[in-house]
């Protein structure tokens, strides 16, 4: 069911309403959505370690929760720079109690599984997960465009330069916004292809996926450009190194307000759903900036 707004694009509606295993599921993109972020990895560029456990993790996604996130996006693979692969079956041993609990919350709140893998994905969905995340954008499984279709769930697709083991290995473009929009106009087409409904896709132009800290900024300040009209966006730029280097702190953990400024940024750029760490200080900015670019409160 899609609803929608006055000189919206095609395909794009003020709401996202669907259902999975009997349950429904609803974003509301009235005003920009807060997506938090839960790794359950031992090495996450930003928090390795901290949410490993099943107990701290699901405790961070209620903070999230209690902090105004919409989504909780839940992590068992690192993808940070030079990381390899983790099994098929450790990942799923590491996302499936959470998912469970998750799934479990009265409340409950639409989780999203940061996954490439199909095999995840169809697993993920059927224990409560409501959408998928894949940073591939179905290149390395190409199955996994099948599964959202399938279950009727929503998909970010994200633009990645080579793989996490390689791709900050001076990675190069002629034109970084065309290039990046013309790879997510593609893989869109091959999700739609899959039986995928447009409103259901969700496009990350991938910051500090292949790119140095001059195409990230440059993605960020032209972000309007780089989305392709008639789908909905995701920024995910919390606690990135180019952060780290603007205000000249090597700690990724002290990047927060860093990052709140930056997805104020994104908001005005326009900038749907904020995938932070943060999900307090990224919501304040947010609402300043929407409040900014409608001009109105």
């Amino acid at each position: 069911m899609e609803n929608h707004d006055k000189g919206g694009s095609a395909g794009k509606g003020l709401t996202l309403e669907w259902r999975i295993g009997g349950r429904g599921h609803r974003l509301d993109f009235s005003r920009p959505i807060l997506m938090g972020i839960v790794n359950v990895t031992p090495d996450s560029f930003s928090d390795g370690g901290l949410f490993l456990s099943p107990e701290s993790a699901i405790a961070l996604a209620e903070r999230h929760l209690r902090d105004g996130a919409q989504i909780i996006d839940l992590g068992g693979e690192t993808t940070r720079p030079g990381s390899l692969p983790t099994s098929q079956e450790e990942e799923w041993r590491r996302l499936e109690p959470v998912l469970a609990a998750l799934a479990a919350m009265p409340a409950r709140p639409v989780v999203s599984v940061d996954t490439y893998k199909a095999a995840i994905a169809e697993k993920a969905l059927l224990a409560g997960a409501a959408m998928l995340n894949d940073i591939y954008a179905g290149r390395k499984e190409p199955g996994i465009l099948d599964v959202a279709s399938d279950r009727g769930a929503p998909i970010i697709l994200m633009h990645m330069l080579g793989e996490p083991r390689t791709m900050q290995v001076e990675p190069r473009y002629d034109d970084v916004v065309r290039e990046v929009r013309e790879f997510l106009v593609e893989r869109a087409r091959a999700a739609m292809e899959a039986g995928i409904p447009r409103e259901r896709i969700i496009l990350d132009p991938g910051l500090g996926f292949g790119k140095n800290a001059g195409h990230n900024l440059t993605l960020l300040n032209r972000f309007e450009e780089v989305i392709p009209p008639g789908f909905h966006s995701v920024m995910a730029l919390s606690r990135k190194a180019f952060l780290g280097r603007i205000i000249e702190d090597p700690d990724p953990l002290r990047r927060d307000p860093a990052t709140a400024a930056a997805s104020a940024i994104a908001v005005l750029k326009g900038a749907e759903i904020l995938r932070v760490h943060d999900v307090a200080q990224s919501l304040l900015a947010s609402k300043v900036a929407w409040a900014t670019r409608r001009e109105s409160l």
